[in-house]
Formats: C-alpha cells, structure tokens, sequence
C-alpha cells in the first residue's frame, strides 16, 4: 500500500492552506501529523482522505489517482474518521458500526452473509462488545470514540485517517484510543492521525510530520524530529524538552514566556 501526496496545494473558499506538500505515507506505521492551529494538518488529512480536491499537485494510492477511483472502492481502501461526527438520534451500537460495511454492500446485495461477522470483531478489536445494544447517546466520550472507530474498522480499510481522534477527551480515554490505534498498525494496517498533543503524538508515532504555516518543517523518527528549534518554529513557545524514562520518546514542555 502506498499512499503519497505529491505536492499538493490545498485550500477552501480563501488563500491555499497547504503549500507544495509532499508526502509518502509509511505503509505499516503510525504517522502523526502536528501542528499550531491552522498550521494545515487536518486540511492535509482532509486532502489524503479525498475530502479536499487539491489546487494542485494530487494524492495517489499505489500509483493511481484518488479521483480516478470510484467512491466505494477507495472507501474499501481508506477509512476515514473526521473530527466530531454526529450519529443518527437513538441509533444503537451495532447499527452504527454496521454502516462501515456499506462499501462491501452491492448496489442491490444490502446484508452480506459475512457482515456480522466483522462488525462483531471490529467491536471487540476496540473493547466495545459489551456496549452493542446500547444507544450511542448515551456512552461516555472515550466510549463513543472507540465505537467510531469500530464503524471505520468495519469497512476493512487498509489505510485509517482520523482527525484529532483523542481531542476533548481525558487522558485516560485519550490512552485508550491511541492504544487501539497502536493495536491496528501491529496487525498490519497503516493509520494516519492528527493531533495537538506533541508528547503523546510522540509517545505513539513511528513517523511523526510537523506542521507550520501549510508546509512540512520536519518529519521523521519523533526522538530525532522534535528538536526544541522545531518546537519553538511550529507553535511559537520556547519548549524544554525532556526523555520519558520509560520510551526515551520526547516529553513536550513549555517555558513561560516570561522565563
């Protein structure tokens, strides 16, 4: 699997966001993109999920143009989260997660006789098991996060793309989301995701990729990437940067402005 942006220029209504990306996608690994705000992650995620036609330049997977291929083939290629999606009201587990099985679903076929099958193993590979007959209104944050990420696991993509899949939540659902996460890159699957959390970004990311201004100022191993040089570039704030006793991985810090 090769998933590649060859520089890209992206952009919505006003000036270009991101300007001249490229970047290949390592297959098997677990890229974090970070980033100040409008620093052009999430726009750049948006451009690799094929939400976000480029300007110019274009996104390819394995080779071939993501607008030459058909909607329901890429999405059995790429699963796609975006930030805060809203369920249907009253809409119980199952179902939800049921609808990540519509790009396997013939035109006229609707159920496959395998469906149940993966939607219950997508359930189980994010602990949600137990909670397939409740609402999805009702669950807690961290919760329905995983059950969303149970929908996307269920369309059986190569490749995730979620955007900011741990923000607002607390640090303990944001551990259990990453570790599901890390859980799907081991058996194989290429995950994609953004965040503004530099140290757990850290923590987790075989390739981290920062982000300023719409363009990539490093990217790489995150215990050679972070630098406090880059820190301080990218977002503005003068970082001291420490080695997590139990990874060696950055620890993200910032200095007061003042001090």
């Amino acid at each position: 699997m090769s998933l590649r942006a060859e520089d890209v220029v992206l952009g919505y209504h006003g000036p270009d966001v991101v300007r001249g990306v490229s970047l290949d996608v390592r297959a098997g690994a677990l890229t974090v993109l970070v980033g100040a705000n409008a620093s052009g992650k999430s726009t750049l995620l948006r451009g690799l999920a094929r939400l976000l036609e480029p300007r110019s330049g274009r996104v390819t997977l394995e080779g071939t143009d993501l607008r030459q291929i058909p909607p329901r083939r890429l999405a059995r290629r790429i699963g796609v989260l975006p930030q805060e999606p809203l369920a249907p009201e009253g809409i119980r587990v199952a179902e939800l997660v049921a609808h990540g099985r519509y790009p396997h679903q013939g035109l006229f076929l609707g159920h496959r006789s395998d469906d149940d099958a993966v939607v219950g193993a997508a359930l189980e590979a994010t602990g949600t098991a137990d909670l397939a007959a409740r609402r999805v209104d009702e669950l807690s944050g961290g919760q329905r996060q995983r059950v969303w990420i149970s929908m996307v696991l269920a369309q059986d993509p190569d490749v995730l793309l979620l955007d900011e899949p741990t923000s607002a939540l607390d640090v303990a659902h944001q551990v259990e989301v990453l570790d599901v996460l890390r859980d799907q890159v081991r058996q194989g699957r290429t995950v994609v995701l953004v965040s503004h959390d530099l140290t757990l970004g850290a923590r987790y990311a075989d390739e981290l990729v920062v982000l300023a201004d719409g363009r990539v100022v490093a990217q790489g191993d995150p215990v050679a990437t972070l630098s406090e040089e880059v820190v301080e570039h990218a977002f503005g704030v003068r970082p001291r940067l420490l080695a997590d006793p139990d990874t060696g991985r950055p620890v993200v810090l910032p200095r007061p402005a003042s001090g």
